[in-house]
């Protein structure tokens, strides 16, 4: 007789293991499904983890986790072909204890957490693919797995499995995403020695600094490139829609190859040797994307509900959350022996309440809007390190001459309207 469970969870990354540990705490009896050889050994992160969302889980965390460096610093680059206008913001309150978020390695980082979910209770099967889920009378009751007699069962099941989860579209949750909803990012790790890191980016022993690229770093295209600080190596990387790697003909690893020659960002990983070379789609399409994530025995979670807060660069902290959230109201649906959509949808509401839906409905339209108007990446970008210049560069001529020289820069009175109407825009999809 196949074997029975409180839930199933599906994929080992940070939702899948956050409801797991929540759910094994809590005395349930969980089986918790990876298809890789440990869980972290498929993903890709662009690095940082938020802190307050893990300590929602794991008070003092920090303290055993195996963690990188605290950030103490976030840059932002603005980026030319030969410029870059950079700003940020150094705290050294993010420097102390409890910290404010970290830089991790996440073939590192899951593994520990997956353990601790372990240590809880819930049974972790690696190396395991899940072909399909059991439905019975249009209730999700268990999984069919890869394994001999590989059928699995219980009482709810959970999708964490990643962005295309082909679970939930076998289900009809979701259609196939468009090139335009999701993005591929490519990062490699290079080894650096601590010392060298700290001298670079100016930092002191068990400190870090993320930088993000914008512009030029992408060739325009929709999307972001970054460089995080780790012990004693660097993550270097870059993420772009990929409607837009097809559109412009452009491979993933010569895009970040791009970067890392680029003038602005050579001298900073100089002397390094290339470790590790990874890539991983990423949901960019944000709520107008997302599918049905509650039905009769499931829930589905982090990326797998297309939880990424594409503006911000964020996705673990989203994942985790509803990672925990899920696990929540599957105790409620234990409580009152209900395991149907009716019940299981309180996680929907208050996934939707919390955080996460909050800045999900934000930022709704703001994929959609910079993709369709690719001006603010490959025009506006270089008119702003143009005007920076024009303004820093000490030639004798007075300031009122190159203010008027960056407004004549601008274009004609149509250009500027354009660009005034675009700035609107801007703001309005980001307010």
């Amino acid at each position: 007789m196949a074997e029975k469970f409180d839930c199933i969870v599906v994929g080992a990354g940070p939702a899948g293991i956050s409801c797991a540990f929540e759910l094994a705490k809590g005395g349930a009896n969980v089986l918790l499904l990876e298809r890789g050889e440990y869980p972290g050994s498929k993903n890709v992160m662009g690095g940082v983890l938020y802190r307050k969302m893990m300590e929602d889980i794991i008070p003092d965390f920090h303290k055993e986790a195996p963690l990188e460096r605290p950030v103490v610093e976030q840059r932002f680059m603005m980026m030319d072909k030969e410029s870059a206008l950079t700003f940020g913001y150094k705290g050294l309150e993010w420097a102390k204890e409890p910290y404010n978020n970290f830089t991790v390695m996440r073939a590192k980082f899951d593994q520990w957490f997956a353990n601790k979910a372990v240590e809880q209770g819930a049974l972790l099967v690696n190396e395991t693919v899940v072909l399909e889920c059991i439905v019975e009378n249009g209730k999700v009751v268990g999984v069919r797995t890869d394994r001999p007699d590989g059928e699995v069962y219980a009482d709810v099941v959970v999708l964490a499995d990643g962005v295309n989860s082909l679970l939930g579209k076998s289900l009809g949750f979701h259609k196939e995403y468009r090139p335009d909803e999701v993005a591929l990012a490519t990062m490699e790790i290079i080894k650096l020695d601590s010392k060298t890191i700290e001298e670079r980016f100016n930092l002191e022993k068990n400190q870090g600094c993320t930088i993000e690229l914008f512009g030029d770093a992408t060739k325009g295209i929709l999307g972001t490139g970054f460089l995080y600080t780790n012990k004693d190596t660097l993550s270097i990387g870059v993420g772009t829609l990929l409607s837009g790697l097809i559109e412009h003909k452009i491979k993933p690893y010569e895009l970040l190859e791009y970067v890392k020659n680029h003038p602005m960002i050579r001298t900073l990983i100089a002397g390094g040797e290339p470790i590790e070379y990874l890539a991983h789609l990423i949901p960019e399409g944000g709520l107008k994307s997302m599918g049905r994530i509650v039905g009769n025995g499931v829930v589905v979670v982090g990326d797998a509900a297309q939880l990424v807060n594409a503006i911000h660069r964020e996705g673990s902290n989203l994942a985790m959350t509803s990672g925990r959230l899920a696990a929540e109201t599957i105790f409620h649906a234990m409580k009152v022996g209900d395991f149907s959509e009716a019940t299981l949808d309180l996680y929907r509401r208050n996934l939707m309440k919390s955080f996460v839906g909050q800045d999900m409905k934000k930022y709704k339209d703001s994929t959609h809007h910079f993709n369709k108007f690719p001006q603010y990446f490959d025009q506006y970008i270089p008119m702003v390190n143009r005007a920076a210049s024009q303004m820093f560069t000490v030639d004798g001529k007075s300031k009122w001459e190159k203010q008027k020289k960056i407004w004549k820069d601008l274009g004609s009175p149509k250009e500027k309207l354009k660009l005034a109407r675009d700035a609107y825009r801007a703001w309005k999809v980001m307010k």
